[in-house]
């Protein structure tokens, strides 16, 4: 059993955040003691309800200033976007706040936002962590314990491959830009292109980590593969001779050479279905280190017997950052990266 329970805010209720939910309310080691919505029709209701469980007694509301009000150890902030007067209010207020919205490591893509979150930190003698599944796990975190049992690195190359019909939201079909023109695609900016300081962030925790210093982070075009015939959705299809994969590449530099590579690759099809014909296998995320010796960890769902297999990429998402949420509370102000926590003890999982 935990030594003590820790009072804990939602704040959002996404695919994210719900998570939290569920997980805060079945667990010994928090006490759900407020959830911030934004969407009208969810206020009011039982965060439990919201979150597609039994109800927990914690109504939802969209009172901003009532909820900064409460008593509580902690904020899960996970909103798609990180708003960072309001995450600083909430240092401010004496309550630390552990996110998913994108700020993981101070790089210098941050430095403005990463002043402005420690001089509240500060002010509330409050700490700020930001955890996830990639950036903030698989692509900082697994390749620095990988590499603690390296002799000598070469190279990292991270994989992140998702099957978005199987493993990803809908959503992703539109705003990724799958069914585009293929020319117009290319000549426009992408999702994935514009999140490189985010995902940079992980580059610059592994060099930290490693220590040693990035000279430059570069982006290599961009690859995608095309749909041979229509490749149907629940909400339509994704046209013939339409974008139907893309593979993304970027690149940190360490004294004029590539020391870290970072590959994302999201395809809607396989590969009788792609022109050319790429096989990049099932959602996953894949570490290899070259090197002394040359080494690979590979991060997956599990296979049931039936031939399923859910890719838990928002369960992993959130408890990347709500497992270390006992330690920030716990420990020194300041923002907190994965480097200043050290190894996360997650606590509460073992369950009767």
């Amino acid at each position: 059993m935990p030594d003590r329970t820790y009072r804990v805010i939602q704040w959002m209720t996404g695919d994210v955040g719900q998570v939290g939910i569920r997980h805060f309310a079945a667990s010994p080691v928090f006490d759900l003691v407020g959830v911030l919505v934004h969407s009208k029709d969810k206020v009011g209701r039982d965060a439990g309800e919201i979150a597609g469980i039994a109800p927990i007694g914690v109504a939802a509301t969209d009172d901003v200033d009532a909820v900064v009000a409460l008593d509580a150890d902690c904020v899960f902030y996970t909103p798609i976007i990180m708003d960072v007067d309001t995450v600083c209010r909430l240092l401010r207020s004496g309550k630390n706040v552990v996110t998913t919205a994108g700020f993981f490591h101070p790089s210098k893509d941050f430095r403005e936002a990463g002043e402005q979150i420690r001089a509240a930190c500060a002010d509330g003698a409050t700490s700020f962590h930001g955890g996830g599944i990639h950036p903030g796990y698989a692509g900082d975190l697994l390749p620095l314990t990988l590499a603690r049992v390296m002799s000598r690195i070469d190279t990292i190359n991270l994989y992140e491959v998702v099957d978005v019909l199987k493993d990803a939201p809908i959503d992703h079909i539109d705003w990724m830009g799958f069914g585009k023109d293929k020319t117009a695609f290319l000549a426009e900016p992408t999702i994935l292109g514009l999140g490189l300081p985010f995902f940079a962030q992980s580059m610059y925790m592994i060099a930290d980590g490693l220590g040693v210093t990035i000279d430059d982070v570069s982006a290599a075009d961009i690859d995608v593969a095309t749909a041979v015939a229509d490749i149907p959705h629940r909400d339509g299809a994704i046209p013939k001779g339409t974008v139907a994969a893309q593979r993304h590449e970027w690149t940190a530099w360490v004294d004029g050479k590539p020391l870290i590579v970072f590959h994302a690759i999201y395809v809607t099809a396989g590969p009788d279905m792609l022109d050319p014909a790429w096989d990049w296998g099932e959602t996953r995320y894949e570490i290899v280190i070259d090197g002394d010796t040359p080494t690979e960890l590979t991060l997956k769902g599990v296979r049931q017997p039936d031939g399923t297999m859910a890719h838990p990429g928002y369960t992993w998402t959130a408890m990347g950052a709500v497992n270390a949420i006992p330690d920030v509370c716990d420990g020194p102000p300041g923002w907190r990266t994965h480097l200043d926590l050290g190894l996360v003890r997650p606590r509460g999982l073992v369950r009767p």
